[in-house]
């Protein structure tokens, strides 16, 4: 069965297969999903991708970003309409131009026993905005210019300049708050993640899976599950395997071409979820020949985005234009990007000195999705003259690499997580960016860089919006990226699975899921 969850945004102002799937399910034996005699239930989630950091100022990558959500709250949180709701804050007011005071929730303590207070708050903050410490999340709270703790349960935080979605990145797990010990046992090295979220770790084993468990002393309602088990399992069709017979309960779905599968099975249903998302190929805009845009107009006309979506994504998905959705505040609906037209290309290609084609390499991590899509653009680069060698990835291994710009051309997804334009192109596309923060293909263009920065100042909603719109035009020439589409979640729960759901932002909202059967 097939149940298709559409949200209604409303932020006005902010190989061998058989051995393969043997193999997977008997080493999961031993994991099967019962639940245990005293009646508690342990939800199985099977993951693609490995956790790189439970470090909220770590890694920013979805895999570590689901799990951080479950253990770290921050001051506010987005409901799954994207609403703003209150967390560690329960009420908060600007009480300046560029000032907001937040009262704090009291009674509540961290993992480790530490009470939370404002100095929590001030740690937290203080430590990812240090740029001698370099967080790869600095970004999104480098316009903080004090963080001033008034009492144990006020405190202010004061940016450089007026900055509009300030709350929106507040509620990126990014901004979960640590345990004050925890921040002084690890200074910049990575943290032990104690938060004072629904659930706490218990044990992680880097390749293979990570277990928390319910926090008995949790402000909020208590979490339906005693332990919730992520599991990496990167085959697919070894996790829908395992959700089918009853040794999981939750699996995500990569590939479009599983959603028959799971809808005409009788022990999994498919769940489908609209997105803030991007998939997207990025060029290496400081290697040649990707140094020269016509180069990357020329690639990006040659790529027949629509038979993508057609013949792997299934409508799983809808074309991307620019790189923000509508969902998104700052989105361009008359925005018209490049066409197919692989005679244009050529013309491109002649222009830039590259009429004999070139070669090149493309790369993606192990997503049979994203190895699908290489393809398609291996075919289509081949019919103007351009050879392309794929390259797969382990995930860790492509997150670094590409933040090193050791890369071409690379496939990858970008979520906007806030529904703000500047975070879908501030982190992507701005020069003080470069890797590991986001922008991946090192592109600069001062223009770009100054409307971004202006954006994150205008207070007018129209100017700030019309300050994206001109962005998102400068980019259909510049070309950074080939914006392919917008997907869906896709995710099978077995029979039996209720209240499970699934945020715009891809985090998996599993605190009140029932296991009947």
């Amino acid at each position: 069965m097939r149940t298709s969850h559409s949200r209604t945004r409303r932020l006005a102002t902010l190989a061998l297969v058989a051995v393969v799937l043997f193999t997977g399910m008997t080493a999961f034996a031993a994991g099967r999903a019962e639940t245990p005699a005293t009646g508690e239930q342990n939800l199985i989630v099977l993951i693609n991708s490995d956790i790189v950091s439970l470090d909220p100022h770590g890694s920013n990558d979805s895999p570590s970003s689901n799990v951080r959500s479950q253990i770290f709250d921050g001051l506010v949180t987005f409901d799954s309409d994207m609403n703003l709701q209150p967390s560690l804050a329960t009420s908060w007011e600007p009480v300046g131009d560029a000032t907001w005071e937040f009262t704090l929730r009291q009674g509540v303590t961290f993992h480790d026993g530490t009470p939370f207070t404002a100095e929590a708050v001030a740690a937290t903050l203080n430590r990812v905005t240090d740029r001698d410490f370099g967080s790869q999340r600095l970004f999104l709270v480098e316009m903080i210019s004090d963080v001033d703790v008034i009492d144990d349960y006020t405190v202010q935080i004061t940016t450089a300049f007026p900055f509009a979605p300030l709350l929106a990145h507040l509620a990126h797990d990014a901004s979960g708050i640590i345990s004050p010990a925890a921040i002084e046992a690890a200074g910049f090295d990575e943290v032990e993640p104690i938060g004072t979220g629904p659930f706490m770790l218990r044990t992680w084993d880097p390749g293979n899976e990570v277990v928390i468990e319910r926090n008995p002393n949790y402000w909020g309602s208590a979490p339906t599950s005693a332990t919730v088990t992520y599991r990496v399992i990167p085959e697919e069709s070894t996790r829908l395997a395992l959700v089918e017979r009853g040794d999981a309960h939750i699996a995500e779905i990569l590939q479009p071409a599983s959603m028959g599968r799971v809808e005409a099975s009788q022990g999994m249903d498919l769940r489908l979820f609209d997105t803030l998302s991007l998939n997207y190929i990025g060029f290496n805009t400081q290697r040649a020949p990707f140094d020269d845009a016509r180069v990357r107009r020329a690639v990006s006309q040659a790529i027949n985005v629509q038979s993508m979506i057609d013949g792997i994504v299934e409508g799983a998905g809808t074309p991307a234009i620019g790189p923000i959705s509508e969902a998104v505040v700052g989105f361009h609906p008359t925005l018209e990007g490049l066409s197919y037209d692989p005679d244009a290309a050529r013309a491109l290609l002649a222009e830039a000195g590259l009429e004999d084609g070139f070669s090149t390499t493309l790369w993606t991590n192990d997503n049979p999705t994203r190895v699908a899509i290489a393809e398609i653009v291996q075919n289509n680069l081949a019919e103007v003259g351009i050879d392309v060698s794929i390259e797969v990835l382990e995930w860790g291994a492509y997150l670094s690499q590409t933040a090193e710009g050791l890369h071409d051309m690379f496939i990858l997804g970008w979520v906007t997580v806030t529904g703000d334009a500047d975070y879908g192109m501030y982190a992507l596309l701005h020069s003080a960016n470069q890797g590991a923060a986001g922008n991946r293909a090192f592109f600069a263009v001062d223009r770009v860089d100054e409307l971004l920065d202006l954006g994150r100042r205008e207070t007018d909603p129209d100017a700030r919006i019309a300050l994206y719109h001109e962005v998102q035009e400068i980019l259909v020439q510049e070309a950074p990226m080939l914006n392919l589409y917008h997907p869906k979640w896709m995710i099978a729960v077995g029979r039996g699975v209720e209240n499970y759901d699934h945020h715009p932002d891809n985090n998996m909202i599993i605190r009140n899921v029932v296991v009947n059967r």
